[in-house]
């Protein structure tokens, strides 16, 4: 919706400029998107949080963006709490178009992770498989909700989390589809914070795996704004492995609080956050994202859908 720079100093050693959202048309506003391309048409499908995994399709990033309805407009089969509220996470894999999504409630540790197959994504053609077996409650270490996939070296990764530890990993089978029956392990957690670490994305880019994070109050920013700074913004740390040892540009452990700026407010951009990283074929490694517009609203319902591409030039992301 803008398209000037803006350079503002964030630490007082350092300042940095960020591209404001590339243009957006027709259905803008968006929690928690995710971004996939479908393979028979070129056609985009964006996913997003709510009405049962609400999703818009468009032949263009910029849009017009076109409602199509919901994923699961029954909600989904596992039994919780928060089974019509469902962050999304999608993938396309073998022929099969693969939807994560997570059962919870805001602050509640009773959570899990399902997933939805559709060989079109078609309105009405996901059929829904229930839990993968990432589950939590109040005794375990973590919180089962925004499930992220990635295949590393033929085998693929669970990435979940948001407070109780932040964020944590699963190896899953060989079908990407069930935990493979291991135990979950921390991948990064911020020991400094009262905000969590949340909404992980992992990308493979060169040798290195990046794990893109959203850090800082997410929510409810008309009614309880937190102190400057402490909004969300979107971190990352890379590792040469898909499984741990992840720091950030400074050599700091992402599992002790490391983690190095991508994005966060500017001009009338406030709260950047719940991320993913798509390969486009025009654009090329592109950053999506929802963000407050200061000019519209604080809500939650205001959010809006944001893109960037990524600049690369040192080894790390920018926008």
């Amino acid at each position: 919706m803008f398209f000037s720079l803006t350079t503002l100093a964030i630490l007082p050693s350092l300042t940095y400029s960020f591209t404001n959202p590339e243009l957006c048309s027709g259905l803008c506003i968006i929690s928690d998107p995710g971004l996939l391309r479908r393979v028979s048409d070129g056609k985009y499908f964006r996913f997003s949080t709510g009405g049962e995994i609400t999703y818009a399709t468009s032949d263009s990033l910029h849009g017009p963006w076109e409602g199509v309805g919901s994923v699961l407009p029954s909600g989904s089969k596992i039994n919780l709490a928060g089974n019509t509220d469902l962050p999304p996470d999608v993938h396309y894999i073998y022929g099969t178009y693969y939807l994560f999504y997570a059962v919870s409630t805001f602050g509640s540790q009773s959570s899990a992770i399902g997933l939805a197959i559709s060989t079109t994504m078609d309105l009405n053609s996901w059929n829904d498989h229930g839990s993968i077996g990432v589950a939590s409650n109040s005794g375990k270490l973590y919180n089962a909700i925004d499930p992220n996939l990635i295949k590393a070296d033929g085998t693929f990764y669970m990435n979940f989390g948001s407070f109780y530890n932040d964020i944590y990993q699963v190896k899953m089978n060989s079908a990407g589809t069930k935990t493979a029956g291991s135990a979950a392990y921390n991948i990064a957690f911020n020991v400094t914070s009262d905000h969590s670490e949340e909404g992980a994305f992992m990308y493979q880019y060169g040798s290195y795996f990046y794990l893109f994070f959203s850090s800082g109050a997410c929510c409810g920013y008309d009614t309880n704004r937190p102190a400057a700074g402490e909004e969300y913004k979107i971190m990352v740390c890379r590792s040469t492995t898909a499984t741990g040892g992840f720091v950030d540009k400074d050599g700091n452990d992402c599992q002790a609080s490391g983690g190095s700026l991508v994005l966060k407010s500017h001009d009338n951009i406030y709260g950047p956050g719940g991320q993913g990283v798509f390969d486009d074929p025009e654009y090329g490694t592109i950053l999506y994202y929802h963000y407050i517009n200061t000019e519209v609203g604080y809500a939650d319902g205001d959010k809006q859908f944001g893109w960037n591409v990524i600049n690369w030039s040192d080894g790390w992301p920018s926008v």
